[in-house]
């Protein structure tokens, strides 16, 4: 179970992830980066921070892209955090597939109801 210190700096630094992610979008060309969660240890030294990157098309680019300025990332958001935390938690970033995920589900359910949409005098006609 998370405790209240964990909590607070969870959304501190999804706060500032997004932050730098919104401020920072050059960087990552023809893609919109954002930040759906946080997790962090009980001892709060690493931070697992899940993004979620539209376009698909561009995911595993952005996301390589991430990975190689992820020392650059936590060196802004430790300028950002300095008074708040004395030590800025190492950051690992992780595919948020949520949508993904959702999206599917969303296709099987249409076409359960496609499938059952359709009436048995449709079917003995075609």
């Amino acid at each position: 179970m998370d405790n209240t210190r964990q909590n607070k700096v969870s959304r501190l630094l999804l706060k500032e992830a997004a932050n730098y992610f919104l401020h920072n979008a050059g960087e990552f060309p023809g893609a919109m980066v954002s930040v759906s969660e946080v997790r962090i240890t009980p001892d709060l030294s690493e931070a697992r921070i899940f993004v979620s990157i539209f376009p698909q098309t561009k995911r595993k680019e952005i996301f390589d892209l991430i990975d190689v300025k992820t020392k650059d990332i936590r060196y802004a958001i430790g300028k950002e955090v300095r008074h708040q935390l004395r030590i800025v938690p190492n950051l690992i970033f992780m595919m948020d597939n949520s949508l993904d995920y959702a999206e599917r589900i969303n296709e099987l359910l249409e076409k359960d109801k496609n499938l059952h949409s359709e009436t048995p005098e449709n079917q003995e006609e075609a």
